[in-house]
């Protein structure tokens, strides 16, 4: 009686399976990985072109050039922290249902199972980093040999690392740290940006003259990490490996649906159930409004996410203003409405359940007003605390930007389900769902109308 099957002949299995259930051929594919290379390609260099014209524009010389580079870090390590997020959010080892139920379940060699899964995600995080880099690297002016190096030794390391910290069960916020605390990094360079420039104290320009000296310590410290990793792969049990595919499922829905709303209240979902218990507290006494309307203050006070996107919001406000100040009017519409859509949960939860809104009684407006209080008082005070970088203008300009935010919210926040069966238009490019594009549109396109006029209002 043999054994049981290894990894290699499970992986062979499941290739001819799946080979039975696929129609096209290698070549096929072939051609298609060559048009989307070719598109990237045209479209790469068409956005680095546009990049060097917008930097060598007014807006951009405008600024503090040293002010500009430390902000650019600040970007950097924000993306850098946010990418980690996505990293743990993904898995990044995950294995689907199927795989999950009929092979991962069976008495096989888990890390030679997932080895392939795992050298495809380094694969792809170190280039995409590195592509990252070598754009950067195009746009800044800075060596295009060295920082695209840089962003592979980054990815590589961004990649293991984060196999390294999803078999540490036990360590979660240990796992978390390094989202954590490049977050917090970011926010501290541009504060500091932010600071020392209405203190009138001058920064120092940061030179990139250290990438050479900074990317082989990071291969190493890379190549370390995929050790640790790869003895990681073994301690990867179901629940770490089916986290990430819920994740990858919804957005992959959400893609092929157009509809972003799928990983929303996936995220909804996973933010509430990280809370755990909270405190009740009673109401005090009045209407049905001022119930809930405390309702929905309690629920944005509850999530600190919330609060510290609002709060990271209003530095990135200044930070456009200090590095572009002729986008500071744009960006102050755009990130005000952002600041009010994050705390339009209740708002989107009443009109997408009409159980809900019978269970909590009253009429339609009387609901979506009390839950748009909040969002709307939220816009407000973002219109107050950026006043000294949103530049001149008018009061009237002013009175009918915060309106025309607050109304971008309420169409965002009671936008419906989304209906696929809408009339079609034949242009050059192809089939364009008209009645679609307008649905997903709803709420930006009030924002859109809110920067034409400021920028005609203010020229």
């Amino acid at each position: 009686m043999s054994g049981p099957a290894g990894a290699r002949e499970v992986r062979a299995r499941m290739r001819r399976l799946r080979r039975r259930h696929h129609s096209t051929s290698f070549g096929d594919f072939l051609t298609d990985l060559y048009l989307l290379a070719l598109l990237a390609a045209l479209y790469g260099w068409a956005f680095v072109d546009m990049g060097r014209d917008f930097l060598g524009s007014t807006l951009v010389d405008a600024g503090d050039p040293a002010e500009q580079r430390w902000l650019v870090i600040a970007a950097v390590l924000t993306a850098a922290g946010f990418g980690w997020a996505g990293l743990r959010a993904l898995g990044p080892v995950f294995v689907g249902p199927a795989l999950q139920s009929w092979v991962a379940s069976a008495p096989v060699d888990r890390r030679a199972l997932l080895l392939p899964r795992f050298a495809g995600l380094l694969a792809g995080a170190t280039a995409t980093v590195a592509l990252l880099g070598f754009l950067f690297g195009a746009l800044s002016g800075e060596s295009t040999v060295h920082v695209p190096l840089l962003g592979a030794a980054t990815g590589l390391l961004a990649g293991a690392g984060a196999v390294v910290a999803q078999g540490a069960r036990r360590a979660r916020w240990v796992a978390e740290l390094p989202g954590r605390v490049l977050l917090a990094a970011g926010a501290l360079v541009a504060a500091t940006v932010v600071a020392l420039h209405f203190l009138s104290t001058a920064l120092p320009r940061p030179s990139g003259a250290m990438h050479p000296l900074v990317s082989p310590p990071v291969f190493v410290v890379a190549g370390t990490a995929v050790v640790l990793a790869i003895r990681a792969l073994r301690r990867l049990d179901r629940s770490t490996t089916t986290t990430g595919a819920q994740f990858a499922s919804s957005a992959a829905a959400a893609a092929v649906m157009l509809d972003p709303t799928l990983i929303a209240d996936l995220l909804e979902v996973r933010r509430w159930r990280a809370l755990g218990r909270v405190r009740s507290r009673r109401f005090r006494a009045g209407p049905r409004w001022w119930a809930l309307t405390q309702a929905e203050l309690r629920r944005a006070v509850r999530r600190r996410a919330a609060l510290l996107g609002w709060a990271a919001l209003v530095l990135v406000q200044y930070a456009v203003a200090l590095a572009v100040p002729g986008l500071a009017g744009p960006a102050l519409v755009l990130t005000a409405f952002l600041a009010g859509d994050r705390l339009a949960g209740g708002l989107r939860a009443i009109t997408r359940s009409p159980g809900l809104r019978r269970a909590l009684g009253g009429g339609d407006t009387e609901l979506k007003v009390a839950h748009l209080a909040v969002p709307v008082l939220a816009a407000a005070l973002f219109f107050m605390v950026t006043a000294p970088v949103a530049g001149e203008r008018p009061p009237w300009l002013a009175v009918v930007l915060l309106l025309g935010v607050g109304g971008a919210v309420y169409r965002s926040g009671t936008r419906p389900s989304l209906v696929y069966d809408g009339p079609v238009v034949e242009t050059p490019f192809g089939l364009l769902p008209i009645d679609l594009l307008r649905q997903l549109w709803r709420g930006w396109d009030v924002v859109a109308l809110l920067i034409v006029v400021d920028l005609i209002a203010t020229r």
